[in-house]
């Protein structure tokens, strides 16, 4: 059995030492995940503009001679006068899945919610039929339809530009410190994406991604009804075409989904997940999700990450579920209206829990700070 890959040490083969080192090891991941996984996420193009108000954020965006455009509609609590902290969805109000959270119940919250129509950036093509086809998209429109960016990293490009607008309008309306991000299923994958990628996320909760959200590569491929890795690169462009190599040959990777959720470390990370669809691979996410905290625990934040998947509804993005809502309270609170702890919730399921212990061969180190 091949174990997932350790965290904690550098790829000139020496561990880590202290929490300052990582800082560089995040950056070898991220340069890791974007070749082999993802693809390249641009950086911040020459100009980024745009405007913020009660009803929407709109983006304007120029690189290399061609401009692009998107909004996306704000909706802001019954009571209170702002700046707002904010969670962005991964899609429209009145398109896929909503806001499976609960609309009410994050406006009740104090929170504003930002629908971002992410299929404006990449557009998914026709399932089984789209790998090896240019991409069409905001996103592709601007860097050519062929670049190596998946559809996941598209929309987390396009997410990284609204914050970039929500900074630049002064944070009157929105707290631009005070922002999170959520989606389900497919969307659930591009919000992991999105706080992977983009430290100004305070809070990333994605939701029964299945396989190219949180779920183990190495282990989907073990798992009976799981999402493979075949069924899902080949299924619709959300990875890199870079990925192929590793098509139902994930112990070849040299990173894996755990240490994408070390990348968000010490931010906060809720996971939501469903184990009654074999598809969704709940054990290899839970998997994941331990093996990841470890970092959180050696960075001395153990209880920024939560899982929890011990649910009794099975139906695939229910809005509202009830099991999620103390943790959801909790989360919210402490990261984007900074109140309270920190939960630190782990509670799979008992027919998807994952073993830590039978999946890595490496020990989480004690990192000391540079002032002990």
């Amino acid at each position: 059995m091949d174990k997932l890959p350790d965290p904690f040490l550098q790829l000139d083969g020496t561990p880590l030492g202290e929490t300052a080192q990582w800082r560089c090891r995040r950056q070898e991941l991220l340069q890791q995940a974007e070749k082999y996984i993802y693809g390249q996420k641009p950086a911040k193009p020459a100009l980024v503009s745009g405007s913020v108000t009660r009803d929407q954020v709109s983006v304007d965006v120029t690189e290399a001679g061609t401009s692009i455009h998107f909004s996306a509609q704000v909706v802001l609590p019954p009571t209170g006068t702002g700046p707002f902290p904010a969670i962005i969805n991964l899609g429209a109000r009145d398109g896929f899945g909503g806001i499976t959270l609960g609309e009410d119940f994050i406006l009740q919250q104090g929170v504003a919610i930002i629908f971002y129509n992410h299929y404006d950036l990449g557009q998914e093509g026709q399932p089984e039929a789209s790998r090896g086809l240019p991409n069409p998209g905001l996103f592709y429109d601007i860097y050519g339809g062929n670049h190596s960016a998946g559809l996941l990293m598209a929309w987390a490009w396009g997410a990284s530009r609204l914050l970039d607008v929500l900074q630049a309008s002064g944070g009157d309306i929105i707290d631009p410190d005070r922002v999170g991000v959520t989606g389900c299923s497919r969307n659930g994958k591009g919000a992991f994406t999105v706080g992977v990628f983009d430290e100004r996320i305070a809070l990333t909760i994605p939701q029964e991604t299945s396989t190219a959200g949180l779920p183990s590569y190495r282990i989907v491929d073990t798992l009976p009804g799981a999402e493979r890795t075949n069924y899902n690169f080949f299924g619709l462009n959300w990875l890199s075409n870079d990925f192929q190599p590793f098509v139902e040959n994930a112990p070849q990777l040299p990173v894996d989904s755990h240490e994408m959720v070390a990348m968000v470390a010490p931010r906060g990370l809720l996971v939501l997940d469903n184990p009654h669809i074999a598809q969704f691979a709940a054990t290899a996410a839970h998997t994941a999700v331990l093996a990841g905290a470890e970092v959180y625990r050696a960075l001395g934040f153990p209880d920024n990450v939560s899982y929890i998947s011990d649910v009794a509804s099975d139906v695939h993005c229910a809005s509202g579920k009830p099991e999620y809502t103390q943790a959801l309270t909790q989360n919210i609170a402490k990261f984007l209206k900074h109140e309270g702890e920190a939960p630190g919730t782990i509670r799979p399921g008992p027919t998807g829990t994952g073993d830590l212990a039978q999946w890595r061969d490496w020990t989480t180190p004690a990192l000391p700070t540079p002032a002990d």
